[in-house]
């Protein structure tokens, strides 16, 4: 059963309270899931019991996604707030240095806490930060593309849509290869996550000027792109790596932008994998 817990986080004039909404399952190593923008830590669903088998599982909605209410006036939504926001979120439901795994805004942030030796190990699927500036532009004008979609869409027809496979697919096509595979639920429920997302704007605001550059040494890391994507082109896997070079590469075939749901077997392997 979701919980949800308030703590401290330390800014730089003082400390805020914040409150992160999160699911977690299963017993073993520590392994923390982190979705993308617009979304809720339900995109990790389809790969948690897998994952719960042999890991601690926390995946976590992020600040202004999903349940979890956006940051605090006064913290901006940057890689180093919010990553220290996630490292405060640790330590207060009691897990110390844990795996980490993310897609998209999440696998940036995962590759931020191995830059501040956070975390044990690294898995990011399609992660940001890789970008050259017209892939972003493309990349951005997808997401506000599919906000204002989301927003403007009135709740009938999003319904009325999730019924059928084609209706899916109009509706989630862009993060999946195999929208259909969505449920109607899911499609309606994370339709809704990106409509009411309070930290969209601010996180997309804040990510124009992103771009990862850090090598990161002495933990894991595991990167893996979707043959399908269509937001964050394949190809930026390879920047990944040259960024990375000691990372491991790894192809996910037939997988979109958010893979989980396109084969659930294979990206939970990979996380297993990643966080051995």
């Amino acid at each position: 059963m979701a919980e949800e817990i308030t703590f401290a986080v330390r800014a730089g004039d003082g400390s805020r309270t914040l409150t992160l909404h999160y699911e977690r399952r299963g017993a073993g190593e520590p392994l923390l899931l982190l979705h993308g923008i617009g979304h809720h830590w339900q995109a990790w669903e389809p790969v948690m019991d897998i994952l719960a088998t042999e890991r601690d599982v926390v995946a976590v909605d992020l600040p202004g996604f999903g349940a979890s209410p956006a940051l605090p006036d006064g913290l901006p939504y940057s890689l180093g707030t919010v990553g220290a926001a996630l490292g405060a979120f640790c330590e207060a439901i009691g897990i110390e240095r844990p795996h980490a795994a993310g897609n998209s805004l999440g696998g940036l942030l995962a590759l931020e806490l191995g830059r501040e030796k956070l975390v044990r190990s690294v898995t990011a699927l399609s992660p940001g930060g890789f970008w050259s500036e017209r892939e972003r532009i493309y990349a951005f004008g997808l997401l506000r593309a599919m906000r204002v979609g989301a927003t403007s869409m009135p709740g009938p027809l999003i319904e009325r849509l999730s019924r059928s496979a084609v209706g899916r697919t109009a509706l989630v096509s862009t993060i999946y290869a195999r929208p259909a595979r969505r449920s109607p639920e899911a499609a309606v429920a994370e339709t809704y996550a990106l409509r009411r997302a309070t930290g969209f704007h601010r996180t997309l605001a804040a990510g124009r000027d992103v771009l990862f550059t850090h090598d990161i040494r002495d933990i894991p890391v595991t990167i893996g792109w979707g043959s399908k994507d269509r937001l964050l082109l394949r190809r930026q896997g390879l920047r990944a790596k040259h960024v990375i070079p000691g990372a491991r590469l790894v192809r996910l075939p037939g997988c979109g932008h958010v893979p989980m749901s396109d084969d659930p077997a294979l990206v939970a392997r990979v996380l297993l994998d990643g966080s051995r």
